[in-house]
């Protein structure tokens, strides 16, 4: 791969649920990331104080690195094409689809995209929980909507008592399969369920131009009163409403592909997010492989070994309700122990390649179907 893919994640949840919020929330906290925001219906988005009224075609460059457009669901693949280019500078896209729109749609049309620059970053479904029975009685879709997404945000929360939220909570496990679910308030979720945090070098925080992000930052640790009505220091990282874990994995040992991907064909319930490098030893001496899973979605990236790099597996896990210790343990069982995992053919590999995009090369297998979609 020439270059580092552009997650594209798609955002969703019906009129009132709390997605714009969520979104300004992602802007506010960014961690130094450059957002590009497509909204896929015509409308108004409002970005901190500013607010940014679109149709169709235009683009508005927002001084914090943001970009906006405006779009309809048919201009997306321009759009997209345009916002990977490197020139755009751009590390992660969310599509904030329609109230009404059909998100499954949305799904398909970036798994069978071709662009190179861009991969898939997940289906985000914010759900009112105060408003969550009334929703599914006028638009019953909603279910529908909830077995295909790779994450559940409940949204609002804190209009709600603490035994109607598990009652939610039980309503919405019986409608997903093991999707992971967020419990928030004001759409404050931890920006790192969706992306990670950007890598300022030293000398750059010196001179760089404030954005929006700073101001926000030291507007918020002043005593005042929030826009929300809320104290200025509940949007602090520390109080954000994200119940997820994270687990860390490194083995110096390479992994057996066969076992890793009987892994990652059974993850565990709650798993949303799986990111790092492999290390397959003698299976493929000349390169690691970049990991990129969220929700059903995997892809592997081959790139060969930096000189003098050293050859490990690194991965982190993120997800809802996970047994750390019990990942880290079926992990180990991948783990090549002797002489017994030396590779007898080529097949082992197969597995792995077929979540590789435009296998090529000698002895290597076309690329397998990606994986299914409802």
């Amino acid at each position: 791969m020439s270059r580092q893919q552009i997650p594209v994640v798609v955002l969703t949840g019906f009129l009132g649920s709390g997605k714009t919020t969520l979104l300004n929330h992602l802007l506010r906290r960014r961690a130094g990331r450059r957002i590009a925001v497509v909204v896929n219906d015509f409308g108004a988005i409002e970005i901190d104080a500013m607010t940014v009224a679109g149709q169709v075609g235009s683009t508005v460059s927002l001084g914090n690195g943001c970009l906006c457009c405006a779009v309809d669901a048919s201009e997306l693949d321009i759009y997209l094409e345009r916002l990977s280019r490197p020139a755009a500078r751009i590390d992660i896209i969310v599509i904030e689809a329609s109230g009404l729109a059909e998100p499954q749609e949305l799904v398909r049309m970036l798994l069978t995209g071709d662009h190179p620059g861009t991969v898939y970053g997940g289906l985000v479904q914010v759900v009112d929980a105060a408003e969550f029975d009334a929703t599914r009685e006028r638009h019953p879709e909603i279910d529908r909507h909830l077995a295909i997404a790779d994450l559940v945000v409940l949204n609002k929360t804190d209009r709600v008592a603490e035994e109607e939220q598990r009652r939610v909570l039980a309503a919405i496990g019986g409608l997903t399969s093991g999707t992971p679910v967020v419990s928030a308030s004001y759409g404050r979720i931890d920006p790192e369920l969706l992306f990670d945090p950007a890598v300022m070098p030293a000398e750059e925080e010196k001179v760089r131009q404030l954005s929006f992000e700073d101001l926000y930052a030291e507007y918020a640790e002043e005593p005042h009163e929030g826009h929300d009505g809320h104290d200025g220091h509940e949007g602090h990282e520390g109080h954000l409403h994200a119940r997820y874990e994270s687990v860390s994995y490194t083995a110096r040992a390479p992994m057996d592909p066969r076992r890793l991907m009987e892994f990652l064909d059974s993850r565990p319930e709650g798993l949303y997010r799986i990111k790092g490098f492999v290390d397959f030893g003698a299976f493929d001496p000349g390169n690691r492989y970049a990991l990129h899973a969220v929700g059903r979605f995997l892809r592997f990236y081959p790139a060969p070994w930096a000189r003098g790099e050293e050859r490990r597996t690194q991965l982190v896990l993120i997800g809802s309700g996970i047994d750390g210790d019990a990942l880290l343990k079926e992990l180990a069982v991948c783990e090549e122990t002797g002489p017994e995992d030396a590779p007898a053919d080529d097949r082992a590999m197969w597995g792995v390649l077929r979540y590789v995009p435009d296998v090529s090369g000698p002895g290597a297998e076309p690329e397998g179907p990606a994986p299914d979609w409802p």
